[in-house]
């Protein structure tokens, strides 16, 4: 179950029976406004309308209250990426390009969520149930780029898909802080968000030896369509294509 922001403002108090939802819509409201490390126990004990005691029935510390909150934020980022996907249709690069789009979206969007999940400092590998859930988004990423890597030109030792998803996960949280953190208000820049990361996904695949991400998704992808003339591949950290 998602929650609507207008649900966070207007529903802050405790209901019976629900102490645990209210702690966390409570929490969620105070990273919005001070970020994740801008707020006490206390503070969302006060917020959703509870005693100072009261949320050690669910939660052992802020730290616990918080993870639950980043877990949260990242099943609804993994099914955001995962619709974008759509498991690689009509063809690879398509879907590629939407999971691009969608990983800015959720930032955009949900931005206590993304602060939760990215900026907190908590410890993922230490909260299974946090870890578990991250990689779960995170696998959406990496099949995305097995089947890019899939897709590297006749000639071309195929770039490891596990270094190519790291590499385009750190590409959009990259752009996604520039603007959707607010860095983009301090400055102007000169394309849009979505932009910048397609620019910066094809050259990094030019890089690798692919002529273009859109004229890569040719003859190898079940998905796509085989284009009339790839243009020449320019030489790359991973060979010549002869």
């Amino acid at each position: 179950m998602s929650w609507r922001k207008e649900d966070s403002r207007a529903e802050r108090g405790y209901h019976h029976g629900n102490l645990k939802e209210a702690l966390q819509r409570a929490a969620l409201d105070l990273i919005a406004k001070k970020g994740p490390a801008g707020f006490t126990f206390a503070d969302a004990a006060r917020l959703a309308g509870v005693s100072p005691a009261a949320p050690y029935r669910h939660f052992r510390d802020r730290d616990e209250l918080l993870s639950s909150i980043a877990q949260r934020g990242f099943e609804q980022f993994e099914q955001a990426l995962a619709a974008a996907w759509d498991d690689g249709r009509p063809d690879t690069v398509s879907a590629f390009e939407r999971v691009g789009k969608a990983y800015l979206a959720f930032a955009r969007g949900e931005p206590a969520f993304y602060s939760a999940m990215f900026e907190s400092g908590l410890p993922v590998d230490l909260n299974p149930a946090l870890l578990a859930a991250s990689e779960r988004a995170f696998a959406v990423i990496r099949a995305a780029a097995e089947r890019l890597a899939a897709l590297a030109p006749a000639g071309t030792p195929r770039p490891p898909a596990l270094m190519m998803a790291l590499h385009i996960w750190s590409m959009s949280h990259g752009v996604a802080s520039l603007f959707a953190r607010g860095d983009a208000a301090r400055r102007k820049l000169p394309m849009s968000a979505e932009d910048l990361l397609e620019a910066e996904v094809l050259i990094y695949l030019r890089g690798l030896g692919f002529p273009t991400v859109r004229s890569a998704a040719a003859p190898n992808d079940p998905a796509g369509q085989k284009p009339a003339t790839p243009p020449p591949v320019p030489p790359g950290p991973w060979g010549t294509p002869k």
